[in-house]
């Protein structure tokens, strides 16, 4: 798990700029991939090869049968998976990180300045660090969001194409060096089964939770322009008309 360390620290510094909905989904990449991969999963595929028994003695023939049958170790795969899917959410952060300094920095040179109305006022962040996700903070997350869905979906269908979502406990090769078509036979197939559904589940979960973000921005902008325009159309008649004097 040390080497998922730095990773783990960058998102969990995301949970404060997200949405309760985007909360859950680190939580859940956190839980049931990071620790699940590093705690479970490497044990399980640590014999994938070493344990896998051909009905031929030729030398090499094993490895290219392996090689044929899985281009791509499945814990490889995952792991490319998380960061994939991470990276757009570390992009977002690197803009929060970016827009959190300028703010501060606008914010010293108020402090500094005798007539403080002449600079612009911070826009996204409060004294105490805390960001508000709209303009284009708003889009960029929107846009982090719409690529860790393409990319989810991406990893779902590109394990399906390269190995399936069942291991099979045979694995059947015709290819050089092998002298002829060759049977061989995986380790524990049952048990990585379990553990290819259950990394599938957890993709399709965050591919969920990512298309309900979506919706839940989508309702809570609208919900903030109903109230601006219910706002204007108050003060409209308050500053405008009156009662005429009898």
């Amino acid at each position: 798990m040390g080497e998922w360390g730095f990773l783990s620290k960058l998102l969990d510094k995301v949970q404060s700029h997200s949405t309760v909905i985007g909360k859950v989904w680190l939580s859940v990449l956190f839980v049931f991939r990071i620790m699940v991969l590093g705690a479970g999963v490497e044990k399980v595929w640590g014999d994938e090869q070493s344990k896998m028994i051909c009905n031929t003695q030729q030398p090499g023939c094993k490895n290219v049968c392996y090689d044929h049958a899985f281009p791509i170790s499945h814990i490889r795969f995952w792991v490319l998976q998380i960061i994939f899917v991470s990276t757009p959410t570390l992009i977002y952060l690197g803009h929060v990180m970016h827009v959190i300094h300028q703010e501060k920095k606008l914010r010293e040179r108020q402090g500094q300045n005798d007539s403080p109305g002449a600079l612009k006022v911070p826009k996204y962040s409060d004294d105490k660090g805390q960001v508000k996700i709209k303009g284009d903070l708003l889009g960029n997350y929107i846009t982090s969001i719409v690529f860790r869905i393409l990319l989810e979906a991406a990893f779902i269908v590109g394990q399906y194409y390269l190995y399936g979502f069942v291991m099979e406990p045979q694995i059947v090769c015709s290819r050089a060096p092998c002298p002829f078509t060759v049977e061989c036979y995986m380790s524990r197939p049952t048990e990585k089964t379990v553990f290819i559904i259950f990394m599938l589940a957890v993709s399709c979960v965050s591919v969920l939770l990512n298309v309900v973000e979506l919706f839940y921005l989508a309702c809570s902008r609208n919900a903030r322009r109903r109230a601006k325009t219910a706002a204007r159309g108050i003060q409209g008649p308050m500053n405008g008309g009156g009662y005429g004097r009898a």
